[in-house]
């Protein structure tokens, strides 16, 4: 059980929201908070050694993005990437093509530029959170400047074929970026392969601080900084670099290119298969993310968001987070809004079942007897929440 907690104490599964600084990450860290405080900036001895630290920190994200080190940016993390990616490269006229199931910071900074007279097609996806690849063929203009797609859907874990959509970018000679927030560290990247110019991820999504985050950009992508006043990383992003940040998020993406090598990833799956499996158990409780066979299509490792029939979900979180179980029923940026996920209404459920739909996400420290508590206060918890449903039990399908 993570933190040192008993098994029965607290069980954490919205690593999808935020991830604990793994021992290793908070020990790489700590010199750079006091003892190497230098500006990586400085020409002087404390400065250099903080540049040294950065340096090697960006060494270790291009063997995660498999790109130059040139090419890597650090930034506050995802949000910053993505409004970067978008509000950096078009200007009025320009057309964008993005989903209708991306994270807040590309949807929310999709309708600002349509304010300001981009042109921007939103696609929807499959019933099974799926992208058809040539539905954003379909969608291409001849003054279509970006495409932007994100790698693993935050609240389904749907991943996306990427690597199709960016050769129909390439076809089209539109720039492509990708929001790799959630899968950075669950599935390998590689940048080239993928065909974007453009990549963000974000610390503390991958078990490091937040706060800090990294961009891959690709040389000669002319993408304007949102933040001026400065030469740090080259020009592209303004402002002193946050030393232990940088630091930390390099050895969490060291940590997670071993786990993607050593089978973490497999041992994490397998557990969300088996919590999966158990809390469909339950009558009037679904899977969202499936195919036309009703199999799930390719998911982020650690990803599952099931509907309970005649259960608010809202009232669900509520009712396991006191049995000391914490989920989401969403985006985390999202917490406590009316309106249902917009990611679900997108795939096509209705209000009602998006209302009743619970995010389960693994850090990747969870354990069996995590599964096992999950698995032991869910059923309970629906069932009373049913049993005061105003629609009666009877009617569940």
């Amino acid at each position: 059980m993570q933190n040192g907690l008993q098994p029965t104490a607290r069980v954490y599964m919205d690593a999808n929201a935020t991830t604990p600084l793994l021992p290793e990450v908070v020990e790489a860290m700590h010199p750079y908070w006091m003892e190497f405080f230098g500006n990586a900036s400085s020409i002087h001895l404390d400065g250099q050694r903080a540049r040294t630290a950065v340096d090697h920190a960006r060494e270790v994200l291009a063997e995660l993005f498999q790109c130059h080190e040139a090419e890597v940016v650090f930034n506050s993390g995802g949000t910053e990437g993505d409004n970067t990616a978008l509000v950096g490269l078009l200007r009025r006229g320009d057309h964008l093509i993005t989903t209708s199931i991306e994270h807040s910071a590309v949807l929310q900074t999709a309708h600002r530029l349509a304010d300001r007279g981009v042109e921007v097609t939103f696609v929807d996806p499959l019933p099974s959170g799926l992208m058809d690849p040539a539905t954003i063929r379909q969608a291409i203009r001849p003054h279509t400047r970006l495409i932007s797609v994100m790698l693993a859907n935050n609240e389904t874990g749907v991943l996306q074929p990427v690597e199709e959509i960016g050769r129909i970018a390439a076809e089209a000679g539109a720039f492509f970026h990708i929001d790799a927030v959630q899968g950075a560290g669950k599935v390998p990247l590689d940048v080239r392969r993928i065909g974007c110019h453009l990549l963000s991820i974000s610390a503390h999504k991958m078990h490091g601080p937040k706060g800090v985050g990294a961009m891959f950009v690709r040389r000669g992508t002319p993408v304007e900084s949102l933040l001026v006043g400065g030469s740090h990383e080259r020009r592209r992003r303004a402002g002193t670099e946050n030393v232990p940040g940088i630091v930390g998020l390099g050895k969490a993406a060291e940590l997670a290119m071993r786990s993607l090598e050593d089978g973490a990833w497999d041992r994490v799956a397998a557990l969300r298969d088996r919590l999966e499996t158990g809390l469909l158990r339950l009558h009037g409780t679904g899977l969202n993310g499936t195919g036309g066979d009703g199999k799930p299509v390719a998911r982020a490792a650690n990803t599952t968001n099931l509907w309970f029939d005649q259960v608010e979900g809202e009232a669900l979180v509520i009712a396991l987070d006191l049995k000391g179980v914490a989920v989401s029923g969403g985006s985390a940026c999202h917490s406590g809004a009316t309106e249902p996920s917009h990611v679900l209404l997108a795939m096509g459920l209705d209000k009602t079942r998006a209302r009743a739909s619970l995010r389960f996400s693994l850090l990747k420290t969870a354990t069996d007897a995590d599964v096992d508590h999950v698995l032991r206060v869910v059923p309970e918890a629906v069932e009373k929440l049913r049993a005061v449903s105003p629609v009666a039990a009877g009617t569940l399908g």
